[in-house]
Parts: structure tokens; C-alpha cells; sequence
């Protein structure tokens, strides 16, 4: 009886096993090895409308006529997503994903993400700024870029000593309309994670950016180039229309999450290139 049970098993086991070979056959199709990967470079390119930004050096005019020059634009990018057609995405691992813009520092609007298995991406996705779990942590999780001290100068740095936290979004400059001002410099800076205890404004934001009919096609060999604007008129036109005037400083105040409602709509996708 044993023997008979034993030869009536023999057809089923080798019809499993066939399934199984053909699918661990198919897991191991070229283009679907999750170990293999390249790079992608996220290029940030500051802009003023249509006009490439230059710090100091020119003036203008935003949507309720006042004139104006930048002096400092400086913004975080984190926990960064890059999405396939499919709706699926590969999540930039954290300790990789932050990276802090500079328009004084070229080579910081260059963000290079290694370790990005091959394939075809349609979008991105990230954070304006830092999560509130990367601002709490211990400062040896915070080195590098996210260090309190990184800003090659006070007027540069990117965290508030007096209110514990990152500044996601500084912009600085004069204007003839900073009359609150005696300088006639006018100061953005925003920031607000949610609060460690307590509940407090959080103006962290989610940037989603599709490519349109272009892919970014990531090989072994091939690390695109995905070539992204920040349109600092977008700043002050948005869902709340910012007027210098009215508004000269604006740092931890409840105003702030009018700026950071505005500035989430001021990235644009412009072109990809591989290299």
C-alpha cells in the first residue's frame, strides 16, 4: 500500500518542482534581479520665472509688483521615492535620501542616488525639508549636511538654535517694499516639524513630480540625468499671494504654513539626460 501511495505521488511531486524551476526562472529574467543597479541624478535648477537665478545681482519682480533681489536660497530635499508606470517605487534608503540645496554651492544641486535597481522611473517623489523623525534623533544621526553647524556661515545655517529644528526653506534678500525693515532686508525662514512633546506648526511638504512621456532609465551603465526647476515666484504666488510689504520676516509664525503651502507648487519637471 505504502508503494502504490508512493508512485501515485511521484507524477504530483514532479509536476511542483517543474512550477517551482520555472518560477525561480522567471524571478531570475534579466531586468528583474533586484541586486542589480545604477545611479540617477536628481539636478536642481533655481529659477525666477524664466530667468536662470543670480544671487545679488539682479532684481525682480513678483506677482504684486514689488522688486526684489535674493541673497540666500537654500531648501532640503528628503525621503526621496522614485516611481515605476506600474505605481510601484523604490524608497531611496534615509541615511542616503538628504540632501541640501544651495544656490551659493553649485555642486550641491547635484544629487546623485546610487544604488537604484535598474529600470524604467516615471516620477519622484520627496520631502520639502526634514521629517520629524530624522529632528529628533540623536545628533550621530545627524552628521554631514544635517549637522546644526553645516552652514559655511551663520547667515547660511540651516537649523534654529533658540527653536530646536531645521529650517527647510531659507530665502533672504532686500527690497524697496521691506519697509518693516531698516536694513530693507526681508527673511524667510520655514521650518516646523510638528513638535517633539507638544503639537506645533508643521509646514514638512510632499513634492510629486511625473516626468511626462519621458523615463528615466536606469542601467548599469546609464545614470540619468533628471534636470528639475524651483521657480522662487512660486514663493510668493500660490494658494496665498505674499506681499513683502505685509509680510517682511516670517520664520516660526503661524503665517509660515501660508509660505510652505506656496513653495510646495514651485518644483517643475524640465528634462531628463542620460549619461
Amino acid at each position: 500500500m505504502k508503494r502504490k501511495l508512493f508512485y501515485v505521488l511521484l507524477p504530483a511531486l514532479a509536476v511542483l518542482s517543474g512550477v517551482f524551476i520555472m518560477g525561480c526562472k522567471d524571478n531570475n529574467e534579466p531586468g528583474t534581479d533586484p541586486t542589480v543597479s545604477g545611479s540617477l541624478h536628481l539636478d536642481f535648477d533655481n529659477v525666477v520665472g524664466n530667468e536662470d537665478l543670480k544671487l545679488n545681482a539682479q532684481t525682480y519682480q513678483n506677482s504684486v509688483g514689488e522688486s526684489f533681489t535674493v541673497s540666500i536660497f537654500n531648501y532640503y530635499i528628503s525621503n526621496i521615492e522614485l516611481l515605476r508606470a506600474d505605481g510601484s517605487s523604490f524608497i531611496v534608503p534615509q541615511d542616503s535620501s538628504y540632501f541640501l540645496i544651495r544656490e551659493s554651492n553649485e555642486a550641491s544641486q547635484k544629487a546623485k542616488i546610487n544604488n537604484v535597481p535598474v529600470g524604467e522611473y516615471t516620477g519622484v517623489r520627496f520631502i520639502v525639508g526634514i521629517d520629524s523623525t530624522r529632528s529628533v534623533a540623536d545628533e550621530s544621526k545627524r552628521k554631514g549636511i544635517l549637522d546644526r553647524f553645516s552652514g559655511p556661515t551663520n547667515e547660511e545655517a540651516m537649523y534654529w538654535d533658540w527653536n530646536p529644528g531645521y529650517i527647510f526653506v531659507k530665502m533672504e534678500g532686500s527690497s524697496p517694499a521691506a519697509v518693516e525693515s531698516p536694513n530693507g532686508k526681508y527673511y524667510y525662514h520655514i521650518g516646523g516639524f510638528g513638535g517633539r512633546t507638544v503639537k506645533t506648526l508643521n509646514n514638512i511638504r510632499t513634492v510629486q513630480i511625473d516626468f511626462g512621456s519621458k523615463k528615466a532609465v536606469v542601467t548599469t551603465e546609464l545614470s540619468p540625468e533628471v534636470h528639475v526647476l524651483a521657480d522662487v515666484l512660486k514663493i510668493f504666488d500660490g494658494p496665498t499671494q505674499l506681499s513683502i510689504s505685509e509680510h517682511t520676516s516670517v520664520m516660526f509664525d503661524d503665517f509660515s504654513q501660508n509660505i510652505a503651502d506656496n513653495y510646495v507648487n514651485m518644483f517643475r519637471f524640465d528634462d531628463i539626460n542620460a549619461d
